[in-house]
């Protein structure tokens, strides 16, 4: 195994365990709990294989998935914004992605911020979309997908840079 192989199976660990016994111990206002294992999915590298990607983002949903007991809904989100992921990063860094040349730790404020918040609303859109799964329920779906969504990006992009190699 390589160097960037062994950072990832760390980070991979790191952030589960830090979702499981610290985020989801966090109750603010009795509804914001932030995801921030979908870091993971954001964080991971662009070079590897997109099919060991998609595993490995339905392995983490469905961990997080045991310890909520949400009934495969964090997998099913996590795996389509593995999925999703290269329309967000070619969105966010346009000709950079094309050329597979982004660095994301080094990019710029704005299009981080931009790639993180698209990644991580549709992500949790999408996972209270399935959670709910009643239309009468949209306003409350919209307003977990903000609330939780913006609590997220908060602490992931605070993580990101805290962690950041550079």
């Amino acid at each position: 195994m390589n160097k960037k192989t062994i950072s990832n199976i760390a980070s991979f660990i790191t952030l589960v365990f830090f979702q499981i016994f610290i985020c989801n111990q966090l109750n603010f206002l009795d509804n914001i709990n932030p995801f921030i294992y979908v870091l993971f999915i954001i964080l991971y590298p662009i070079g590897f294989k997109r099919s060991w990607f998609i595993f490995t983002a339905f392995t983490l949903g469905l961990i997080i998935d045991f310890f909520l007991d949400t009934g495969g809904a964090h997998a099913a989100a996590s795996v389509s914004a593995a999925y999703f992921r290269p329309l967000f990063l070619k969105f966010s860094f346009g000709a950079a992605y094309e050329h597979q040349s982004i660095k994301i730790n080094s990019s710029e404020l704005t299009q981080k911020l931009a790639y993180f918040s698209c990644l991580l609303f549709f992500h949790h859109l999408l996972l209270f979309t399935l959670i709910f799964f009643d239309v009468g329920k949209l306003e409350l779906i919209i307003y977990r997908t903000l609330v939780v969504g913006f609590s997220s990006l908060i602490l992931a992009l605070l993580l990101n840079t805290l962690f950041n190699k550079n």
